[in-house]
C-alpha cells in the first residue's frame, strides 16, 4: 500500500501557526521528562481532598504514567487505562490489583502523539474484541493517527491484546506533533464506529474533502467506509472522502452519543473558541474559515454568524477550558444530572457540567467543579460513579461519588 505524506512545507501558513503552538493551549502536558513508572502500589480508596463546596467525594486508585484514556471493560467493572508512551494497564477496583496488558502496538511518542483511545466492541461479551488508537511513524518525521482492533485475553497473571491489526488511518501523514484526536465511539446499535481525525495543526485540510483530516469519520466495525456516508458518491471521491461524516473541525478530543442517540463532539479551538458540537450528517463546522477564537499570533478569525453557512457550536468557551474528553451522564448516583454532559478539562483543572436544550442545538455550562490537577479523561462506571484520570507523569485514577 502506498502511503501519502503531506508535509508542512505544503502549508506555509500552517507551519507558522505550528511554531506558535509549541505550548498548545491546554492540550500538551506542562511537564519536564516523563517517567515510565508502572502503576504499582495502588491504594484503593485513598481519599483526595477537594473544595468544600464540591459535589464530589474523591478516592484515588493509584497512579499511571502519562495516562491518556480509560474505559470500563463490559461485564467485569475493570478499568482499562492507556499510557501515552505505549503501555496499557487493566485495574480491578474490587481487588486493587493492576495487570500489565501486553500486545500493544509500536507508537510514535512525542508532542501530543502516542498510545491513544480504547473502546470495547458492542459484542465484546462474546467476541472479546477491543479497539485501540495510536500515533504511527511514517516516512521521515511524518506521523499519522491509526486505529486497530484485536482480542483481549487474560489469565491469572496478565492480559494481552492478541492479533492486533490496523484497520484505519489518517489519509495523509504530517510532520507535526499534534492534533491527532483519534477518539472513538460506537453507535448505539453497534453497527458503526465513529473516529475523530484532527487537522494536525494544518488548518486548510479541514475544508478539503479529498483527505480525512479535520473530520469525524463513520466506519463499519472492520474499518471500512460505512454505507450511506454523505460524500461517498462525489465524482472522483477518494476512500477518505467516502469515510467522512462531518468536516471543518480542529482537534476533537471527545465524542459521545447522548441518551436520545444523537452524536456530539468536543474540540479545542485556537486562542479561544473551544466548542461542543452536535454531529450532524454532512455538516461543515467552519474551521479554519470560522471560529469563535483567534490565531495564537493575534490574527483575527471571523466569528460564526447566523448567515455564514456553517454548523455552529452549541456552546463555545473563551477563555478556553481545553477539554480532555466528555461523557453524557446516565447513572443513578448523580440522578439530577442524567442526560447532561460532563467534561474533563485540562487547562482549567475542572469538570464542566453542561446542559443541552431540548432541541439539541444549544447548550449552557451549568457548573464547573475544581480539581487539584489537569484532567485527561472521564468515564462512567457501571454503578453510576464518575471516574477521571489526571494528566501527566503520575496521573491519579479518581473515583467520584456524591459528597455525603
Amino acid at each position: 500500500m502506498r502511503h501519502s505524506i503531506l508535509t508542512t512545507a505544503l502549508f506555509p501558513a500552517a507551519l507558522a501557526l505550528a511554531s506558535c503552538q509549541g505550548g498548545e493551549m491546554g492540550e500538551t502536558t506542562p511537564s519536564s521528562t516523563p517517567t515510565i513508572a508502572a502503576a504499582d502500589g495502588v491504594v484503593a480508596g485513598q481519599r483526595v481532598s477537594l473544595a468544600s463546596d464540591s459535589p464530589f467525594a474523591a478516592a484515588s486508585h493509584g497512579t499511571f504514567a502519562e495516562p491518556w484514556a480509560l474505559a470500563f471493560e463490559p461485564g467485569t467493572g475493570r478499568v482499562f487505562v492507556t499510557e501515552k508512551r505505549g503501555a496499557a494497564k487493566l485495574y480491578d477496583p474490587a481487588t486493587g490489583t493492576v495487570r500489565e496488558v501486553g500486545g500493544m502496538p509500536q507508537v510514535a511518542y512525542g508532542g501530543q502523539g502516542g498510545l491513544g483511545d480504547v473502546a470495547f466492541a458492542p459484542d465484546y461479551a462474546t467476541s472479546r474484541t477491543i479497539y485501540l488508537s495510536w500515533v504511527k511513524a511514517d516516512q521521515g518525521d511524518a506521523r499519522r493517527a491509526v486505529v486497530g482492533r484485536g482480542t483481549l485475553a487474560c489469565d491469572a497473571a496478565a492480559c494481552r491484546v492478541e492479533n492486533l491489526q490496523q484497520i484505519w488511518q489518517q489519509s495523509v501523514a504530517i510532520e507535526s506533533p499534534g492534533h491527532f484526536s483519534h477518539k472513538m465511539a460506537f453507535s448505539p446499535d453497534g453497527r458503526y464506529l465513529f473516529v475523530t481525525s484532527g487537522e494536525r495543526m494544518q488548518q486548510a485540510p479541514a475544508q478539503d474533502l479529498s483527505n480525512n483530516l479535520g473530520t469525524v469519520v463513520r466506519l463499519t466495525p472492520n474499518g471500512r467506509a460505512a454505507p450511506g456516508n454523505p460524500f461517498a458518491d462525489r465524482a472522483q471521491a477518494t476512500n477518505a472522502t467516502a469515510e467522512i461524516w462531518t468536516y471543518g473541525q480542529r482537534n476533537l478530543l471527545g465524542i459521545a452519543f447522548d441518551p436520545q442517540g444523537q452524536l456530539w463532539e468536543i474540540e479545542h479551538g485556537p486562542a479561544g473558541g473551544d466548542e461542543l458540537n452536535r454531529v450532524d450528517r454532512g455538516a461543515n463546522y467552519g474551521w479554519p474559515v470560522r471560529s469563535n477564537g483567534d490565531q495564537y499570533n493575534g490574527d483575527t478569525i471571523p466569528d460564526h454568524t447566523a448567515d455564514d453557512g456553517f454548523a455552529h457550536p452549541a456552546i463555545s468557551w473563551n477563555p478556553v477550558i481545553a477539554p480532555g474528553d466528555m461523557i453524557f451522564y446516565t447513572g443513578g448516583m448523580f440522578a439530577d444530572w442524567r442526560g447532561q454532559v460532563l467534561v474533563a478539562n485540562l487547562k482549567t483543572k475542572s469538570i464542566s457540567r453542561v446542559v443541552t436544550n431540548a432541541a439539541g442545538n444549544s447548550a449552557s455550562e451549568a457548573a464547573r467543579y475544581d480539581f487539584p490537577n489537569r484532567l485527561r479523561d472521564i468515564a462512567q462506571a457501571p454503578d453510576g460513579a464518575v471516574w477521571v484520570i489526571e494528566d501527566g507523569d503520575n496521573g491519579r485514577l479518581l473515583r467520584l461519588t456524591p459528597r455525603s
